[in-house]
């Protein structure tokens, strides 16, 4: 059963993973690491990280399936934890200390429970559908709108979408000119979750993998953000390349700069 019980579980064992996580963080040379795709990269700590979730994941719900970023698809497409073990490797691997764990439970493609924790402040974001965004918990108001002048934007660099890195520079000026300022930070669960809690106040990226941003949707969702792809329909990220956040007034000044500049959905 989908619960707080649950959610109480999955909130431990992120939290034992993220304590693994310090013990080796700065542990490793700069450069450390293996390149799995051009400018993607994972460490034996990703690695080790994904299996602790895994098993303790599988003990919690042995009917469920696994989405996970080192060890892809399994088991059922109905019920399914969809696990990012530690967003920004890059981050990481270089002693930065903006990384985190992501886990989602899907059912039926829709999150219903997730999990997002920063262990370096030990900030944790979680969320049930239907019962509110909370922040060590403490429950999050909903987003407050503004125009786009006064709002600060994340992105992430088109690293996995060399097509795209013209209409990305491109749109990322303008942007820049038209709001408070543009951020990027390298790990799109945590500004997924910023933007849920209000810290920042829209974002948009394109090919997000569903393991990027699975717990970090419901989080959108129950704040009170919009999410949608460039054309301004809902996001999936099992079809769309770009998704666009932020509350109502501000993604819909963002997607429109959006839309202008980007060719794809």
């Amino acid at each position: 059963m989908i619960d707080t019980q649950l959610l109480k579980h999955v909130r431990k064992l992120v939290t034992e993973v993220g304590a693994y996580q310090l013990s080796r963080f700065r542990s490793l040379p700069p450069g450390g690491g293996e390149e799995k795709s051009a400018r993607e990269f994972v460490s034996e700590v990703d690695r080790h990280s994904e299996d602790l979730l895994l098993k303790g994941l599988g003990n919690l719900l042995p009917e469920a399936g696994f989405y996970g970023e080192e060890t892809g698809i399994s088991g059922s497409s109905k019920l399914r934890w969809v696990i990012d073990p530690l967003d920004g490797t890059s981050n990481f691997l270089s002693g930065l200390d903006q990384f985190c764990i992501s886990v989602a439970l899907e059912v039926e493609g829709q999150t219903e429970l997730g999990v997002v924790l920063r262990p370096a402040s030990k900030e944790c974001f979680t969320a049930l559908r239907g019962q509110g965004l909370f922040r060590n918990d403490h429950r999050c108001p909903q987003v407050t709108d503004l125009p786009l002048q006064q709002a600060l934007i994340g992105t992430g660099f088109p690293f996995r979408s060399r097509d795209l890195s013209a209409e990305f520079f491109a749109c990322a000026e303008e942007v820049l000119y038209a709001s408070r300022g543009l951020r990027r930070f390298g790990a799109a669960a945590l500004d997924l979750s910023y933007v849920a809690a209000g810290f920042l106040q829209g974002f948009w990226e394109s090919d997000l993998e569903p393991y990027d941003v699975a717990a970090a949707l419901i989080f959108l969702r129950e704040s009170g953000c919009i999410v949608t792809n460039r054309s301004g329909k809902e996001y999936s990220p099992y079809r769309d390349r770009l998704l666009v956040c932020g509350p109502p007034q501000i993604h819909a000044s963002l997607v429109a700069l959006v839309k202008d500049h980007y060719s794809v959905d």
